[in-house]
């Protein structure tokens, strides 16, 4: 029985493996290639452009479905 405990490897501390982790990100943060200013404005105005446009056809969606639902229940007189 003795030899199975011996064969295993015991694991650092948890201070030890967040340390390790710690430098690990880092140093994969040092490889990152960053974009450039303008590239992240480019980016930044076109998701920008894509919501906006997103909400208007949403809002104008919603408002026609309203409309619909008002002149369904007029035709009725459920009002």
């Amino acid at each position: 029985m003795s030899q199975k405990n011996d064969n295993k490897v015991k694991k650092p501390n948890i201070f030890v493996r967040i340390g390790r982790k710690f430098k690990e990100t880092f140093s994969e943060l040092k490889r990152v290639t960053w974009p450039t200013f303008p590239k992240v404005v480019k980016a930044t105005c076109v998701v920008l452009v894509v919501v906006i446009t997103f909400t208007v056809v949403a809002t104008l969606i919603n408002y026609g479905l309203q409309e619909l639902l008002g002149l369904i229940t007029s035709i009725k007189g459920i009002e």
